[in-house]
């Protein structure tokens, strides 16, 4: 869900927060009030006080919302639990910007392994969109908190890397239109 209004909150309680796009941790206290600007993937960014914050999913309910869902795997194949990382990926966010990860193009690699133990490693390779990004640690800890709500992956590795380096070509052709990018 993408809102493209500003919808008004008020932080029910103290909730931890993300200033964007500098990246740092931030306490907001009960009482804020502010506006949602981009509600996409379970996290929201909401602008208090001339300043926006991202809020994830498991923090939702201090602003009324519900928390995010836990997943459930019917099928633990490998092809299915692949899929499903994909689509956990597709949830993930920078909160300046209204397309996901992957579609931006800053995903290279996702691969799903296995331990020793018989649990599932998954090993991803992404960028972001200028090195200097501030929102490099914010995404890749999204990334990782979302997949390993995945059942049976017991451990994520992700890596922030800048070769190649990344250009709008590699954005999908959906992305490119959504930007004006084409």
């Amino acid at each position: 869900m993408y809102s493209r209004s500003s919808e008004p909150v008020r932080f029910e309680r103290d909730c931890a927060a993300v200033l964007v796009p500098q990246g740092d941790a931030v306490t907001l206290p009960a009482g804020s009030v502010g506006y949602i600007t981009q509600a996409l993937g379970g996290s929201y960014t909401v602008f208090v006080e001339g300043n926006l914050f991202r809020i994830a999913g498991e923090d939702a309910d201090a602003i009324g919302k519900e928390p995010t869902a836990p997943l459930a795997l019917e099928d633990a194949t490998d092809d299915a639990v692949e899929e499903l990382v994909w689509r956990q990926l597709r949830t993930c966010y920078d909160p300046e910007i209204p397309i996901n990860v992957v579609d931006l193009g800053l995903v290279y690699e996702a691969a799903v392994l296995h331990r020793d133990d018989g649990q599932r490693l998954v090993k991803v390779r992404m960028t972001l969109t200028a090195p200097g990004c501030g929102m490099g640690d914010i995404l890749i800890e999204d990334a990782r908190s979302k997949l390993e709500l995945i059942p049976t992956v017991a451990e994520t590795d992700i890596q922030l890397v800048f070769d190649p380096p990344w250009t709008a070509s590699m954005m999908s052709e959906a992305a490119r239109l959504e930007t004006g990018m084409y």
